[in-house]
């Protein structure tokens, strides 16, 4: 269960309006704010049916507020049919502001909106907000916060400006510039969110991203990018920052304020790492500045020619340094739970800085993204000097870890080294290359060890761009140093009262009860010299989307997710090893006996299709995001193996 900061957010004017609509104006004229960076717009908007495109509120050139219909099958950016009417028609409510920077002239036009379906009463009158303070653009309805998206450039006023409403939908409005700053009020009643595992955060476009972990003052803190319309906020920058949630016993979970929110128009922050620094929980992270100015414009090449100089990289503060603030920077818990606050301190030039202690107690980092190489410090604040420079490689970022006689550094969507802890780094040899590696579909995994000896991974699963859902594995570790995977009990979703089927191979039989989510377990008999296939497949109904298959092979140790059909086994996968993807995994432990497979199939409105997610003799998981895909049915296909008892239960909603 996690337990997120619900919030009420209250606009309480404490300057006259700039410009108001009476009851009977349907349009007035307003003189230019000045040099206000800052407006709010306030309206109450009578909702209703929606048939055709319509401008419902307009400050020409500055912003657009509209209603119109939207496709119930376009999921584009914006995802709005995760919320459909009863009719499964998507009515949406939509602002656009019109930015103009010399900068980037291209970058026009940003809107935010809201499925109509999401609000309580959709049909109705309705407290709309548009709020633009030059950081954010933001829609509030109803007090709670539906949609924002990260500017660059400011609107352009006119000396006299006129504005127009369209009555039927617009009762009345009011222009405050400079805006208003929200006030955050606790709702009447928190908002839980019953599961963790396979979790996304509230709203109808909100996914997770890249995920980093610690455990720190006994509890498991979670950091992930908070990622809106699939990386393509702030005109395709992702302007994305990190949230934290965090548990001391894998049950009860909380979610706090942001570590790392978004305060200037130049920042999109990347990827890091927590970790503990003088007895202080820290947040290492990367500031991606040049995807909005190029590196001349940032603080990058003084970085470089520092370390060039020095042989060492420098401390650069934000407020002191010509140029905008780029590279690797960090963040501090005031109170070893929450509570971060930003340090300002630029320490080295690459944009996904990995830093760790190693087990030796020394402060460590994993160059990434614009740099390589493994480097070392005494402080946090500069004085970097690198070890190796070719290893890691540069990518995405690494983690580091030691499990008993051996190290790990896992590494973006593709890397694993391993090497007995003993030896030196450069022993480092590579699992994938080796079919070796512990890849399960998982994008930029975090590895972090937790009370008990106990390893758990946490990453994100891809759902038609970059973002998705939020899962956690416990980790499992073999005898010869390699690692398989099982799922997190703790977290693993409830389900109700499992039932026995009657699963034959070839026959196809309908998901008791309709159930979108479900959990299906079965054991697996190999046959004689542990040959045979298997294959489970799980299809829609007519007509709707493809059906996919998890096929586990005997003989060759290797499972994997595909699109499958009645007639026959899916083609082979390519896994990582192979050039492929972590679709396909090999070397599978634990089926040289009966084993016991389980299959969670996860789909809902706003997923727009279904997570399907195996553990497969409790030592290795894959999962899989299937778009469009609804399970309605379920084929067993096997090939010189046996399944004596199949059980499906539902999950509890």
């Amino acid at each position: 269960m996690l337990h997120l900061l619900t919030l009420i957010w209250v606009f309480n004017a404490t300057q006259p309006a700039l410009s108001t609509f009476s009851e009977t104006m349907s349009q007035a004229e307003f003189a230019a704010p000045g040099v206000s960076n800052s407006f709010t717009v306030k309206f109450t908007a009578a909702l209703g049916p929606v048939e055709t495109a319509k401008s419902i509120l307009e400050i020409p050139n500055v912003l657009n507020v509209g209603v119109r219909p939207h496709n119930p099958l376009d999921r584009n950016r914006q995802n709005y049919p995760a919320f459909k009417m009863a009719d499964g028609s998507v009515p949406v409510l939509e602002a656009t502001l019109t930015l103009h920077s010399v900068e980037h002239p291209d970058w026009t036009n940003m809107t935010i909106g809201v499925p109509v379906a999401r609000l309580k009463q959709p049909e109705g009158e309705h407290e709309v907000v548009l709020n633009f303070t030059g950081v954010r653009w933001t829609m509030y309805v109803d007090g709670e916060l539906m949609d924002n998206d990260f500017p660059f450039g400011y609107p352009r006023w006119e000396p006299t400006n006129a504005w127009k409403r369209d009555p039927a939908w617009v009762k009345k409005a009011e222009l405050f510039a400079p805006g208003i700053e929200p006030k955050k009020v606790p709702a009447p009643a928190g908002q839980v969110a019953r599961e963790v595992q396979y979790w996304t955060p509230p709203g109808h476009n909100t996914w997770v991203g890249d995920v980093a972990t610690l455990f720190y003052g006994g509890r498991y803190h979670v950091f992930y990018l908070f990622d809106r319309r699939h990386h393509q906020s702030k005109f395709g920058c992702g302007a994305h920052y990190f949230e934290h949630l965090s548990t001391a016993d894998f049950k009860t979970w909380t979610e706090h304020e942001a570590a790392t929110p978004l305060e200037e128009q130049w920042e999109c922050i990347g990827t890091g790492t927590p970790f503990e620094f003088e007895h202080r929980l820290c947040l290492s992270y990367g500031l991606h500045t040049t995807r909005v100015y190029p590196p001349e414009r940032t603080v990058l090449p003084a970085q470089w020619e520092y370390l060039k100089q020095h042989g060492r990289t420098g401390s650069f503060r934000m407020e002191s340094t010509p140029g905008f603030p780029a590279g690797s920077t960090y963040a501090v818990s005031q109170d070893g739970l929450g509570n971060f606050r930003k340090t300002r301190i630029l320490f080295h030039p690459c944009e996904n800085p990995s830093v760790y202690r190693d087990p030796a107690g020394n402060l460590r980092m994993m160059a990434n993204y614009r740099s390589s190489g493994m480097w070392e410090s005494g402080t946090v604040d500069g004085d970097w000097r690198c070890l190796n420079p070719d290893f890691p490689p540069g990518g995405d970022c690494t983690f580091f870890f030691r499990w008993g006689k051996f190290d790990y550094i896992i590494g973006g969507f593709k890397n694993l080294w391993s090497k007995p802890a003993s030896a030196p780094d450069t022993a480092y040899a590579d699992e994938v290359k080796a079919g070796r590696d512990f890849y399960d579909g998982l994008s930029v995994p975090s590895i972090a060890e937790v009370k008990g000896g106990r390893f758990l991974m946490a990453g994100w699963i891809p759902m038609r761009g970059w973002g998705g859902a939020l899962v956690i594995r416990e980790l499992v570790q073999f005898p010869d140093g390699r690692i398989g995977s099982k799922w997190l009990k703790e977290i693993t979703p409830e389900t109700e009262r499992a039932r026995a089927m009657a699963l034959h191979a070839g026959e196809v039989v309908e998901v008791p009860g309709g159930a979108n989510s479900f959990l299906l377990t079965f054991k697996v008999q190999p046959g004689t010299g542990l040959k045979g296939k298997l294959g489970v497949l799980l299809l829609p109904a007519e007509g709707d989307g493809r059906a996919c298959e998890l096929q586990i092979g005997v003989g060759d140790r290797r499972a994997q997710w595909a699109d499958g059909t009645q007639e026959r086994f899916a083609a082979r996968e390519k896994s990582l090893r192979e050039g492929g993807s972590a679709n396909a995994i090999e070397n599978l432990e634990g089926i040289d006996r009966a084993f016991t497979v389980r299959v969670m199939v996860k789909g809902d409105e706003k997923l727009g299709g279904s997570l399907v997610d195996a553990e497969i003799a409790g030592q290795r998981t894959l999962i899989s995001y299937r778009a469009d895909l609804t399970v309605r049915k379920i084929m067993l296909r096997a090939e010189g193996a046996q399944v004596p008892k199949v059980e499906i239960a539902g999950l509890k909603r």
